[in-house]
């Protein structure tokens, strides 16, 4: 699949992607935004999720496990790289605002939901003394510099 197309060149493509029926206002067609489902991913996904408790649960053996977070990494660059790539393809541009906006709300409602739920579990279950260390963790991860932090 070429990066860069002439200008005015498209890629035929035999079928879509993926369909997404039902759309608001009725319409149905090809999503640019969603591939179909790759068990070859899920699988090599299961793997480094194994490696990695593995690694953390201290199984002999398994002393680099740790590697299943460089796989997750090279999993989502793939994937992130064939929406662009495919977003490239059917409308000539990639718009980076769209793909964070994108990005944005899928992962953020979760993250907040797992921030709230640590920060009122550790206010009920952490001993007043470490409540403030929870306060600045909890922080730091709501703003994504807890690397700088911890």
């Amino acid at each position: 699949m070429p990066f860069l197309l002439a200008p005015g060149h498209r890629r035929k493509r035999s079928a879509p992607a993926t369909v997404t029926p039902g759309r608001p206002g009725g319409e149905s067609g090809p999503s640019p935004h969603r591939a179909a489902f790759r068990p070859d991913i899920e699988g090599l996904r299961a793997v480094a999720v194994l490696a990695v408790l593995a690694f953390h649960a201290q199984i002999p053996g398994a002393a680099g496990g740790f590697v299943g977070v460089d796989v997750f990494f090279v999993i989502s660059g793939y994937l992130i790289t064939g929406l662009l790539v495919r977003e490239a393809i059917t409308t000539g541009r990639i718009r980076l605002g769209d793909f964070f906006s994108r990005r944005a709300r899928r992962l953020l409602p979760s993250a907040a939901v797992v921030l709230a739920a640590v920060a009122v579990a550790g206010a009920w279950l952490t001993v007043p003394l470490r409540r403030a260390d929870l306060e600045h963790d909890v922080l730091a991860a709501a703003l994504s510099v807890a690397n700088w932090r911890f």
